[in-house]
């Protein structure tokens, strides 16, 4: 039986072993980030599609009573603040691709706030509702979808802060001049991470405009 020989001082990996797994390093990430809109689109369908049912059905007259709704204010605040983290993470990753890192954290902060403000309005509105979650077929789809908008919003305000953070930690870590824009693997997966971000949000921003309609303008 022969020793197993170890080789301590060899590198782990050849260069091009190394690049090929940055590349699918960051085709996971754009990969992942397309699945995660696929997994919410199916989660949004099933909420359209039991709106529709109930309304279309309307079984006792008990889809909507008195044509009862959410209130109004608290809707236009909360998709308002949903589309400004969208319209800043758009901005922002238009700056960061033309080299400008310090716009692109000012737009994702913005971006965090707008989420904080959604969410915190999104938990009082429970306050303000003029009815009951099992009062009608409107009240059980409304409550199921302000449940759901406040899990989206924990998760991209979540995700923007900690992309910030990442970015304060790359200019520590790699140091130099604008090191998120270097071709260091670190940085590369970073900006894919972006990406990834920014994508989501817009899928986000526009499923928001059908569930506002539904919900307080329908």
């Amino acid at each position: 039986m022969t020793d197993t020989i170890k080789n301590s001082d060899r590198p782990s990996s050849t260069p091009e072993e190394q690049e090929f797994e940055l590349r699918a390093h960051i085709g996971s990430i754009w990969s992942g980030g397309r699945l995660f809109i696929a997994m919410y689109t199916f989660l949004d369908a099933s909420l359209v599609f039991s709106y529709f049912y109930l309304r279309s059905s309307n079984n006792g007259l008990l889809w909507r009573p008195n044509h009862v709704t959410a209130p109004t204010s608290y809707g236009w605040g909360i998709y308002t603040m949903i589309l400004l983290m969208g319209l800043m993470a758009f901005y922002g990753q238009s700056r960061l691709r033309k080299g400008s890192v310090f716009d692109w954290q000012i737009a994702g902060w913005i971006g965090v706030g707008a989420g904080l403000v959604a969410l915190m309005l999104q938990i009082w509105e429970f306050t303000a509702v003029p009815f009951y979650p099992g009062s009608s077929g409107y009240a059980s789809t409304f409550i199921g979808y302000s449940v759901m908008n406040i899990g989206t919003l924990v998760v991209v305000t979540y995700w923007l802060e900690t992309a910030l953070a990442r970015s304060y930690r790359l200019r520590k870590e790699l140091g130099g001049v604008s090191p998120v824009l270097s071709m260091h693997e670190s940085a590369q997966s970073f900006r894919a991470n972006v990406a990834a971000m920014t994508y989501f949000f817009g899928f986000i921003a526009l499923a928001s405009t059908l569930l506002f309609a539904m919900f307080y303008l329908l």
